[in-house]
């Protein structure tokens, strides 16, 4: 993971006090007043020492935790967020997305939605977002140069359509659609921004032509990018793919075949995949996001995530904004739990996630799906240092902290998945603090 020159650099920084993460052994470790070094390419060069033998580290319980990641939002639909939630997937996407989506060939609208989404996600403690943009190439590269400037971590997504029936003049021709990509993807790369990745991005098979997918496939091999986009979210969805891809056996067969699904692809939703296609997921190493809140919202269905890991295929979680009411990945956090718990209701076979497992697809197995698991998700030797500096404490918080000793079991830690992004105290992306708590944000 890391060369020698790497681990033998010098250490910048040490932080000292509790760490919480999570690892492939076990969703959640919680380290207590332990050191952590960081070197001066913002990565940790040596593992986390437990058990300092000194004077307790602060007595309010601040922690250390990876920053969150957001493996699915549509930054584009921050404007309305919260709102025109009335309608099932199709005709929501007809009647609000696409509408407003054809706005960002103003690049002045475009820098005032993404300016306060990047703003808002930091806030929130995302410190890796991997964003939908639209399909205007100049308003995407202006979402990547925002996310540079402020210092987020993310992977951002020129759309890519060329079928539309309900805004027909949001879309593009499949050569236009591949020309664009290709000037977004070079364009992005030459400004080489450290944090900042282009990632493929076709809407999903119901807005794009076979011609198109297959370009798009074309573009993601030959320079070796990540790939983005919606599946299976609601059976109208499914069947309208079924009649427009006859000659494909599944949904996630219409991408396999033009070369969009690879292991470094991530796929929204998922809720209504078959056991033989989430084999095909395992095996080209594809990875699904869950997106709990909207699939709630829309009343797409619900992703069955017990199923999914069982299946070993990867897996993290998105806020899916604006499907998603919120763009915190606490509330990622808790729907993802609700769901689980609303599976058990209908099933009381079900196994509900703990919640040590969706902290977990909210750091590590969202670093997992993105394919970035070298680079962050947790505190292990050789990754950037993407951390939240949580206070508990905070004064006005959301909720209360009570002596260990009140005779309840279980970890105490419980407690503060439940806060909300006044307890961030400071942000750390690649070692560096980028967002100090300000309410002004």
């Amino acid at each position: 993971m890391t060369s020698c020159a790497e681990r033998s650099a010098p250490v910048a920084r040490v932080f000292r006090g509790t760490f919480m993460h999570s690892s492939g052994s076990a969703p959640l470790h919680i380290l207590e007043d332990a050191l952590l070094g960081v070197n001066e390419q913002g990565k940790v060069p040596v593992p986390t020492s437990p058990g300092f033998q000194g004077a307790p580290f602060h007595p309010c319980r601040e922690f250390f935790m990876p920053g969150l990641i957001d493996t699915h939002i549509h930054a584009s639909q921050y404007s309305y967020t919260g709102t025109a939630l009335d309608m099932p997937l199709l005709q929501w996407l007809n009647t609000y997305t696409f509408p407003t989506e054809a706005n960002y060939k103003d690049l002045n609208f475009s820098k005032d939605v993404y300016t306060k989404v990047v703003k808002r996600t930091l806030k929130n403690g995302t410190t890796t977002a991997c964003y939908f943009a639209t399909i205007h190439t100049d308003s995407s590269l202006l979402l990547a140069e925002i996310a540079d400037k402020f210092g987020q971590r993310a992977l951002v997504g020129k759309v890519c359509m060329d079928v539309n029936k309900a805004v027909k003049h949001y879309k593009e021709t499949p050569e236009q659609s591949k020309k664009e990509t290709n000037r977004f993807v070079h364009e992005l790369l030459r400004r080489n921004y450290p944090l900042v990745m282009p990632i493929v991005t076709p809407r999903f098979a119901v807005s794009c032509s076979p011609q198109l997918l297959s370009h798009l496939g074309d573009i993601a091999k030959n320079n070796n990018l990540h790939i983005q986009s919606h599946i299976s979210e609601n059976k109208e969805e499914v069947n309208l793919v079924k009649e427009l891809f006859p000659s494909c056996q599944s949904y996630t067969e219409v991408y396999r075949k033009h070369n969009l699904l690879t292991d470094k692809t991530v796929m929204a939703h998922g809720c209504h995949l078959t056991d033989s296609e989430l084999k095909l997921f395992r095996d080209a190493g594809a990875a699904i996001s869950h997106c709990p809140n909207s699939n709630i919202s829309l009343c797409s269905g619900m992703l069955d995530v017990r199923r999914v890991l069982k299946s070993k295929v990867k897996l993290g979680l998105g806020t899916d904004v604006a499907g998603g009411y919120s763009p915190s990945m606490l509330d990622a956090i808790r729907r993802a739990l609700d769901t689980s718990k609303a599976l058990k209701i209908k099933d009381p076979q079900h196994e509900t996630l703990s919640f040590e497992e969706v902290f977990r697809l909210a750091t590590l197995g969202g670093s997992q799906a993105l394919c970035l698991e070298k680079k962050t998700g947790s505190f292990e030797v050789g990754k950037d240092f993407d951390a939240l500096l949580i206070n508990p404490l905070v004064q006005d918080g959301p909720f209360d902290v009570f002596p260990d000793d009140r005779g309840v079991s279980g970890d105490s830690s419980v407690i503060h998945l439940h806060g909300d992004d006044r307890n961030i105290r400071e942000v750390y992306i690649s070692g560096k603090r980028v967002v100090p708590f300000q309410k002004s944000l």
